[in-house]
């Protein structure tokens, strides 16, 4: 190990420190997000109208898939970045860290001269009552213009992610989050204004947050390193960048439409199954956020190794993310088995819907563990930018859900169901991990 190290000046060395230095700052900040959702709802409801709680509710869901569909622009930043930090070429860095921020401003803008369109089908497809519709249309009016600042805001964390600076990416987090808190309960509460004053901290908290970001990023910048106007419109490298995005764009689509399916195969199994169903879903993403965490140092690592062509720590990186992203699996397993319980109990009063989330339960607390692997792949193959393969294993494993929904759901019901929802889990993660070893002898091989 040490010859290897003094044989490659751009050789760095992989610690348990290092992965959580990482990991750890990037959960605290992705947990902040929840208790976004959490305050938005409570000041809302502590209005009293049902109608504008609906209407928060669908104005939230079309921003999470509109805005969710954009996060290829936080991902490939990251894995593009990691690598060029890797070869320690800052030009490049600066380079990607302007291209995807153009990308990222652009996109905003269209989503906000496309918004109008956006919100008619949203109501269109919702269906809601006038009064609903009324205060949906508020809510989303208002947070649209946040457009281009929330879509900044995924290129900058996905830069400042690359360069590994988890403690940056939380700050970041707490920002914007923090300041949407602090408004919506000040505007909507103080000041009485509802909906609209959620949604106006929503909109200040994402500007201000990438003003600060772009601010802690450009002062790291190097005056020598600074990359002309061609480099950074490069056709070649714009070229990439979409291909990169793409892939990434078809894989996430592809997942939440597995989840949907889930979802609308729930509702044959009635209400209270399909509300049992909704209850357990978030166990997975409390669980989720952690694992993201570690799927981020995944990244990074792995991004920067194969830019330095060092490959032990390439190896090292995904050995220590595995082991901590199982053990911390595991113990999400065993807690929402122990806890899950008292947790059903605290997210509905329903008797009859709580007797079928405890039956359920199992199959919820065993995500944790069958998610694992495919978290911390998706990171590894996004640090090292192999999308075309996450996007094909993404598709082989949702081939084989489909087949595993039409096997397990008529003979076993919800319980089909869920195991199906495992079994689509458990692939993603085990065919990335097999092909695994092929794409790093290859991504190597020049430096060996």
């Amino acid at each position: 190990m040490d010859q290897q190290i003094r044989s490659n000046r751009l050789a760095f060395d992989v610690t348990h420190r290092l992965v959580l230095s990482i990991a750890i700052p990037m959960t605290f900040g992705f947990l902040t997000t929840p208790l976004l959702g959490l305050t938005d709802t409570a000041v809302v409801g502590q209005l009293g109208v049902a109608e504008a709680l609906a209407g928060l509710a669908i104005g939230a869901m079309l921003f999470d898939l509109i805005f969710g569909s954009f996060n290829f622009l936080r991902a490939s930043t990251t894995g593009l970045t990691a690598q060029a930090f890797g070869r320690h070429d800052g030009r490049e860095q600066q380079a990607i860290f302007w291209r995807a921020l153009l990308s990222a401003l652009c996109c905003g803008l269209l989503v906000l001269a496309l918004s109008p369109l956006l919100l008619k089908a949203g109501l269109a497809i919702m269906g809601p009552d006038a009064a609903v519709a009324e205060a949906t249309s508020t809510y989303f009016s208002i947070r649209i213009l946040s457009g281009p600042a929330a879509l900044a805001n995924y290129a900058i964390l996905g830069f400042v992610l690359g360069r590994g600076q988890g403690g940056v990416g939380l700050l970041l987090q707490t920002i914007v989050n923090g300041i949407n808190i602090v408004l919506s309960i000040a505007l909507g509460l103080g000041l009485h204004w509802g909906v609209a004053g959620v949604a106006w901290g929503t909109m200040v908290g994402e500007t201000v947050g990438a003003l600060v970001g772009l601010a802690i990023v450009m002062r790291g910048f190097s005056p020598a390193d600074r990359p002309p106007r061609a480099e950074i419109l490069s056709r070649q490298a714009i070229g990439a960048l979409f291909a990169l995005n793409r892939d990434i764009l078809i894989r996430s689509f592809v997942l939440l439409i597995a989840f949907a399916l889930m979802t609308r195969i729930g509702t044959g199994f009635g209400a209270v199954t399909l509300a049992a169903n909704a209850v357990l879903m978030n166990f997975f993403l409390l669980s989720g956020y952690f694992l993201d965490g570690l799927a981020n140092a995944a990244e990074q690592l792995t991004g920067r190794a194969i830019g330095a062509r060092y490959r032990p720590a390439f190896q090292r990186g995904v050995k220590l993310t595995i082991i901590w992203s199982f053990a911390l699996a595991a113990l999400a397993s065993a807690f929402f088995l122990i806890a899950g319980p008292a947790l059903i109990a605290l997210l509905t009063t329903a008797p009859e819907v709580r007797a079928a989330a405890e039956t359920f339960l199992p199959w919820a607390a065993l995500t944790s563990l069958t998610g694992a692997l495919a978290f911390l792949m998706d990171g590894v193959f996004i640090g090292a930018t192999w999308s075309n393969e996450m996007r094909n294993r993404m598709l082989l494993s949702f081939a084989f859900y489909l087949a595993a929904l039409a096997v397990f759901v008529p003979v076993f019901g919800n319980h089909g169901l869920w195991a199906a929802m495992n079994v689509f889990l458990l692939l993603r993660g085990v065919l990335l991990a097999l092909r695994l070893p092929a794409k790093a002898d290859q991504a190597f091989r020049a430096a060996q």
